[in-house]
């Protein structure tokens, strides 16, 4: 005697079905929600590793302001001797330019630019001379030699350029803000920063101790919310 065969019945498979649709959806759920925690924090990440590669970058330049080698006095080059004579006057400076971008100037030294010419060089003796020369120079026997470089940062279109004027090359990108802010002592003498000011007169020039780099990030896939960053860097010359 055959044994009667049995099946699902249809209420037993659409429940089933239902059941396999619940589990597919929760998986697919849960796989969404960490994929896009994932590209949230990947975003995160590279804005915080960008900013940080630049201020890094522009903290050590900064720091190095100013520092034209061990003697205050120092012959300028023999061509073009005012812009060096400028440059020593100001070697900090920030520009606002609708058409070029605003731009930070700085002249620093040199503290490894691969293997560029730098864009002069002081030869010292630390005694009695210092003489600047345009680009790179060897020193004699019983000399130093200080490679300096006047460094340019401009900030146009969400973007920050590095470069000379006119021969700029991107450094980063989905930059929405960025400011420049000069901490000024009260006279020539002192080292303690007393206010802020975001562009300092020429007669203030040598009252900057301290710059205040500030830096918006912006996701352009609109995956995070908007980062800001900040730094204070010192002129080391000025507080000695």
């Amino acid at each position: 005697m055959k044994r009667q065969q049995q099946g699902l019945s249809l209420i037993e498979l659409m429940v089933s079905m239902a059941l396999g649709l619940v589990i597919v959806l929760g998986v697919t759920q849960a796989f969404l929600s960490a994929k896009n925690t994932y590209l949230t924090q990947n975003a995160s990440s590279t804005m915080q590793e960008d900013a940080r590669y630049l201020l890094t970058r522009m903290t050590q330049e900064i720091r190095m302001a100013g520092m034209f080698g061990c003697l205050a006095t120092i012959t300028p080059p023999p061509n073009n001797p005012e812009v060096f004579t400028a440059a020593q006057a100001t070697p900090i400076s920030w520009t606002l330019d609708n058409s070029n971008g605003n731009r930070l100037m700085l002249v620093t030294a040199d503290v490894g630019s691969a293997g560029t010419v730098p864009t002069w060089t002081v030869l010292s003796d630390c005694l009695t001379t210092a003489t600047a020369y345009n680009g790179a120079a060897t020193p004699a026997s019983g000399q130093l030699a200080f490679p300096l470089r006047q460094v340019y940062y401009s900030f146009k279109n969400n973007t920050i350029y590095t470069g000379a004027v006119g021969a700029q090359q991107p450094l980063i990108s989905n930059v929405s803000e960025f400011t420049v802010m000069f901490g000024l002592a009260a006279d020539a003498t002192s080292a303690s920063v007393t206010s802020y000011v975001a562009t300092p007169a020429t007669a203030q020039m040598p009252f900057i101790r301290t710059v205040r780099l500030s830096l918006k990030m912006t996701d352009p896939n609109g995956r995070t919310r908007d980062q800001t960053y900040s730094v204070v860097a010192a002129l080391r010359n000025r507080l000695q």
